[in-house]
């Protein structure tokens, strides 16, 4: 099947990122070139198995340092700054920065996908600005005049091949583009899979055993096979592979299928049962307010639980599906209860990760007649997210959160998951 390229629009979408955000910023704020700097941006420096949130150009190019290079993986380099993160300044950098962007579009025109990468769309300004290409400059310009941070800017017809310019090459070059018939030349060599944006380890696993290892592989492959293996991801697949992508600026770029979860690194080693199971709760709390906030329930419940490196077996992964949608938080726990303790091995646990998938309608909830109470807890799920919203996330708290293995109060004095400057020093 051939695609017809001539059958899709062609906006101007810019892709824009700031390089290396975190250490870009620390190093101006401390005075220094952020290209010429060496400065390592870490979670906790007291702690060996903390991860490195971004580093300098210079640092990952003289030293290999990279975003979760941990701690102890880190040589001793005389002129190589540590410096934890001051997550509120980011973001209210962030904020000034996406200001910029309405000197040349409307807001409705622009998306900001991360703290530090942001698309907009640029049709019709050619008249003012001169075009994508001169847009993009002087983004770049004033970035670097106001707030002395370099940027990377892809440019792309659509969001996803603007991305894929920016990750794939503006990222080395500063400004690039990429139209349409750069795909089979620029897109399908790619390899690994997973040097494409959207495509992570296990779907890559599961597509190299379909015998595709490149982009090109995947691009040339039977439609029709990839939706009956993958379904609508399938179809998705297929498609961004031939560079085609139809989302409007602010919708999800790679659909797949909808989910809601969370993943949380332990600050340490968790080997009590009722520990891991006091972190579950919380989480399973969480990912059924997210849910709830969308008026949807799941019927896949996945759970991911990834041992301490010091243990000698891998990390697994499992499912289960119910009958009816849920967004009932205790529902959600006790299938999760139930595949911690049909696979927990006796180790230690440093990672644990809970999603919901196989979305439906919250609205009309099904009602159990062996549980009468069902409608009841459900309501309750309703207010208390109303509470929280209300007075703040620690407003409403369950018991376990006031125990050792508690990690919801703690996090909720994070910013952007690392404690904020201020608070480090009250």
């Amino acid at each position: 099947m051939e695609v017809d390229y001539s059958l899709e629009k062609k906006k101007e979408i810019l892709c824009i990122d700031m390089r290396s955000f975190y250490a870009s910023c620390t190093a101006v704020e401390l005075g220094q070139d952020p290209l010429t700097c060496k400065i390592a941006i870490i979670g906790n420096q007291e702690q060996k198995g903390s991860v490195v949130l971004a580093a300098s150009p210079r640092a990952k190019s003289e030293h290999g340092i990279r975003t979760g290079t941990r701690r102890h993986e880190i040589p001793d380099i005389p002129d190589l700054q540590l410096i934890e993160p001051d997550m509120g300044q980011y973001l209210r950098l962030s904020t000034e920065i996406t200001k910029i962007f309405t000197r040349f579009v409307p807001k409705e025109n622009i998306h900001v996908y991360s703290v530090d990468e942001s698309f907009i769309q640029v049709d019709g300004t050619s008249s003012l600005w001169g075009g994508p290409h001169a847009v993009a400059r002087m983004i770049s310009d004033d970035m670097m005049r106001e707030f002395g941070l370099p940027c990377a800017i892809g440019i792309g017809p659509n969001m996803l091949i603007a991305k894929l310019c920016l990750d794939l090459e503006a990222k080395k070059k500063g400004i690039c583009e990429w139209t349409f018939e750069d795909i089979p030349k620029k897109l399908w060599p790619l390899q690994p899979l997973s040097a494409m944006w959207g495509i992570g380890r296990q779907l890559e696993k599961r597509l190299n055993r379909m015998g595709i290892y490149s982009i090109g592989d995947l691009a040339a492959h039977d439609l029709s096979h990839l939706e009956s293996v993958f379904g609508v991801m399938g179809n998705q697949l297929y498609y961004h592979a031939h560079g085609i992508d139809r989302s409007e600026i602010g919708a999800p770029i790679i659909q797949g299928q909808v989910s809601y979860g969370k993943s949380q690194i332990l600050l340490r080693d968790y080997d009590k049962i009722e520990e891991i199971e006091a972190v579950l709760l919380e989480m399973c709390e969480e990912v059924a307010r997210r849910a709830r906030n969308k008026h949807l329930g799941g019927r896949t419940i996945h759970l991911g639980v990834g041992y301490s490196k010091r243990t000698p077996i891998k990390s697994f992964h499992r499912s289960k599906s119910l009958d009816k949608p849920t967004s009932i938080t205790m529902e959600i726990y006790e299938v999760c209860l139930e595949i911690l303790h049909e696979n927990l091995q006796p180790f230690p646990v440093r990672k644990i990760s809970i999603s919901l998938t196989n979305l439906a309608d919250d609205s009309a909830l099904q009602l159990d007649l062996f549980n009468p109470g069902r409608e009841k807890v459900h309501r309750l799920g309703y207010v208390m997210d109303d509470v929280r919203q209300r007075f703040g996330s620690t407003a409403l708290l369950r018991a376990i959160s006031y125990t050792d293995g508690g990690t919801t109060r703690r996090r909720s004095r994070l910013i952007g998951g690392h404690i904020s400057k201020k608070e480090s020093m009250s």
